[in-house]
């Protein structure tokens, strides 16, 4: 763990951990997935220069050792209960023109006032350059009414780091420049064990993908019990299923 990482992280909201991705284990990665994406959608943002993979978890094995990675569980285990789940897992490629993402705060959809402790934690996995966050440092202590009324400050972390970002925290992406390479993110969502997931992990990738995963991967998924009882199937721990 950085010295002084867990301060910094709770007065800006997020933290930048660099130097996790070495150069040949990205270009690894960006192998696997460049035949999976596809075009993302028609809105601003997920328009012609946008490239996603959907089903990640379904369709490859590229990206788990970066779910359960030691250094970024290290800072979750602190920051979220035991059994904390995954949420979302994203595969994003956005290429010269595309357009900046506004502000947002990604546990907002969980109707629960601020300000408040973060529901969910984002970590953000950078394969290439020239990925640029936006932020409003200190914008997870917000009370909800409050919105982002000023430019936020523009963050542009080395290939291989991981971002990591407090749900509560006020944050988009830039615009791509014309002139810029296409670049390549690995997102995971991660939220209390309590809460439901943006994606139902025990349906799709389905068991005989958990299998294949690690046994701390696979708790994310849902095959785990948040004491005393949640997540119970059959009355039974939901690990049984993959016997």
């Amino acid at each position: 763990m950085i010295p002084g990482a867990m301060s910094r992280l709770h007065r800006d909201g997020y933290l930048v951990l660099p130097g996790l991705l070495a150069a040949g284990s990205r270009r690894r990665i960006r192998a696997e997935l460049a035949p999976l994406l596809m075009p993302a959608g028609r809105d601003p943002f997920r328009s012609r220069h946008t490239r996603q993979i959907f089903g990640v978890l379904h369709n490859t094995r590229a990206v788990d050792a970066l779910l359960d990675h030691q250094y970024v569980v290290a800072v979750l285990d602190r920051l979220l209960l035991p059994n904390f789940l995954l949420s979302k897992l994203d595969v994003i490629e956005r290429a010269p023109g595309a357009a900046a993402r506004p502000p947002s705060a990604d546990d907002d959809h969980y109707p629960v006032p601020r300000p408040r402790p973060a529901l969910s934690v984002v970590t953000t996995w950078t394969l290439d350059e020239g990925a640029t966050f936006i932020l409003w440092p200190g914008s997870h202590r917000w009370p909800s009414a409050r919105r982002p009324d000023e430019p936020g400050v523009p963050l542009t972390p080395p290939p291989g780091s991981c971002v990591i970002i407090l749900g509560t925290l006020w944050h988009g992406t830039a615009e791509v420049p014309p002139a810029a390479a296409p670049n390549l993110t690995i997102t995971a969502h991660y939220c209390e064990p309590w809460l439901r997931t943006r994606e139902a992990f025990t349906l799709s990738p389905g068991r005989e993908v958990a299998r294949q995963l690690s046994r701390r991967v696979r708790h994310m998924l849902g095959y785990s019990v948040h004491p005393p009882d949640t997540g119970l199937v059959d009355g039974m721990h939901p690990q049984r299923l993959l016997t």
